[in-house]
């Protein structure tokens, strides 16, 4: 989810001398906002600055977010979307498939606590994240092709995602589906719509949101994540050795569906990194938000969401970073891409 102005064509790496030490360095603010959160009541201020927040400023930060996602999104990369929709349909199909499927077995073999079981499921089910695009990058996969699928995953979240909850979530599980849809619609896909749409059509606004738009979206995600780690200290601390491993066998097992199900299309290999990434980095935000809207915002299905984070934040950067010193530089294989692309549309 963590975002740069990398993402659109003719920026620099960074367009402020904030977000480039946000981006450079996003796992270690990652890491320090949520200690401070966790961590809070033993400065013994006799004021807690993040329950004070509570769920009702993850719901405006997820807003913020997204709208800044949208404002973010590239003009000609959005317009490329339906002249390589084959491809692109492949790479949705391929994460809104296996992730479902693999958080499903996982829990089938786990059978934990129905709240953590619903967790995980929300995990596999919710779009891939934005910082799948910063790591391909890094990766030397194909940037356009990731920004395609990340648009793409978001805007049919409000089908997809109650659709896999609905064949994978126990029907012992209350929850309103109904809830998931407005949620996933009004917080999520109409925010990036409305900051892509101002970007497109008023030249001042993209301006502005080329300076300020990825600080703004690193720093509420980071918030978002900080604020669910706080109204669930509890139960991060109780988080047991084998929730940790079922979500890295998730991650695992999603960048392996996304490289060799490339592979099986016979993608490029630029593609089949940043396929590989998509599937296997998921949206926090969107995660937490979904949680807490269906289950309360210190409800154990948020612990999963928040523990996923880290993990695919960690193991991302280790894989692309594995990518760009393995020497293989798969910018020679763009212009294969790029003949796939054409075939395909």
């Amino acid at each position: 989810m963590f975002l740069t102005t990398v993402c659109r064509p003719g920026n620099t790496l960074s367009t402020t001398r904030i977000n480039n030490m946000l981006q450079r360095y996003i796992f270690f603010w990652l890491v320090a906002s949520s200690g401070v959160a966790f961590y809070w009541p033993e400065f013994d201020t006799g004021f807690d600055p993040f329950h004070a927040a509570g769920g009702s400023a993850i719901n405006v930060l997820i807003v913020v977010t997204m709208f800044s996602v949208g404002a973010l999104l590239p003009v000609k990369e959005v317009d490329q979307i339906l002249h390589r929709w084959p491809t692109v349909l492949i790479g949705t199909s391929i994460q809104y498939l296996s992730m479902p499927v693999l958080a499903w077995s996982i829990v089938q073999v786990m059978q934990p606590d129905p709240q953590i079981a619903t967790g995980i499921l929300i995990v596999g089910c919710v779009p891939g994240a934005m910082a799948s695009n910063v790591l391909t990058l890094a990766a030397r996969g194909n940037v356009s092709y990731s920004v395609s699928l990340t648009t793409s995953a978001t805007l049919l979240s409000p089908i997809i995602v109650p659709i896999a909850m609905w064949l994978t979530v126990d029907d012992k599980v209350d929850y309103d589906g109904w809830a998931a849809v407005r949620l996933l619609v009004l917080q999520v896909v109409l925010p990036v719509v409305i900051g892509h749409l101002l970007s497109r059509f008023s030249e001042r606004f993209r301006n502005v949101a080329d300076v300020a738009a990825s600080t703004v979206a690193n720093l509420s995600i980071l918030a978002i994540i900080a604020i669910a780690v706080a109204l669930n200290r509890g139960g991060v601390t109780q988080a047991s050795g084998g929730l940790l491993l079922a979500l890295a066998v998730i991650n695992a097992g999603g960048y392996l569906a996304g490289y060799f199900g490339g592979a099986a299309f016979r993608l490029p290999e630029p593609m089949r990194r940043a396929l590989t990434l998509e599937v296997g980095m998921q949206n926090a935000g969107a995660g937490i938000a979904l949680a807490k809207q269906l289950f309360g915002s210190e409800s154990p299905a948020v612990i999963p969401c928040i523990l996923y984070t880290f993990g695919c934040m960690l193991t991302g950067t280790i894989l692309a970073t594995i990518w760009q010193w393995a020497g293989k530089d798969a910018t020679d294989s763009e212009q294969s891409s790029a003949t796939a692309e054409a075939a395909n549309s």
